[in-house]
């Protein structure tokens, strides 16, 4: 299947929000991503709520993955625990 949307890491996503995840954890999230939000970023997320709005959530257990819809890219915008992911 063809993926209809490239993605988008933010610098701060390899650098700080991937080196706090355990390795099997990271494989999981990134599997997510390839298969999920490269072909239906709107039907796999939800979208987010009041001071968020226009942003979406991928939840992988206890991790979320924060991201943007523009065009036919999606941007990664933050990967972390379900507890601190929103306070950026």
């Amino acid at each position: 299947m063809k993926s209809s949307f490239s993605i988008l890491y933010h610098p701060d996503v390899p650098t700080k929000d991937l080196p706090r995840i355990s390795k099997d954890i990271q494989h999981r999230i990134k599997k997510a991503i390839e298969n999920k939000l490269t072909l239906l970023p709107e039907e796999f997320g939800e979208p987010l709520r009041r001071t968020l709005k226009g942003y979406w959530k991928l939840r992988m257990g206890d991790y979320r993955v924060i991201y943007k819809i523009t065009g036919h890219t999606v941007i990664i915008l933050r990967i972390g625990h379900r507890r601190e992911v929103y306070e950026k």
